[in-house]
């Protein structure tokens, strides 16, 4: 099990914004943007300087996506590949640094309570 002490990004604005113009994240933090229900979502690192894995949740709390070292500054887009409920941003490394992977479980008041990650 792995906690994190994240932020919350829970309205348009917030989430317009999200980690953009960061110097720097620290280990064991985060941003987690709620959706507040199931729905296909793409992100990308406009004005984002750090490197980060986006981890894309189900409403369950099931990891349906890893998207590992997006890149800074980049307008690609990181889609979700299928509904989710949110997203939760890390800095680069951790989802491999913690073995955290698709079919993993995340807990917490907006998921599921059970599971492992």
């Amino acid at each position: 099990m792995h906690a994190f002490a994240v932020e919350l990004a829970t309205n348009e604005a917030e989430r317009a914004v999200g980690l953009m113009f960061r110097k720097e994240l620290p280990g064991g933090r985060g941003m987690l943007f709620d959706f507040h229900e199931d729905q296909p979502v793409q992100f990308w690192m406009h004005n984002t300087y750090i490197p980060l894995d986006m981890i894309f949740i189900a409403r369950d709390g099931r990891i349906v996506r890893v998207a590992e070292n997006a890149k800074p500054m980049s307008d690609d887009l990181v889609p979700s590949g299928r509904p989710v409920r949110a997203v939760l941003e890390v800095i680069a490394g951790t989802a491999r640094k913690l073995g955290i992977a698709a079919g993993d479980r995340v807990m917490g008041s907006f998921f599921g309570k059970s599971g492992s990650r």
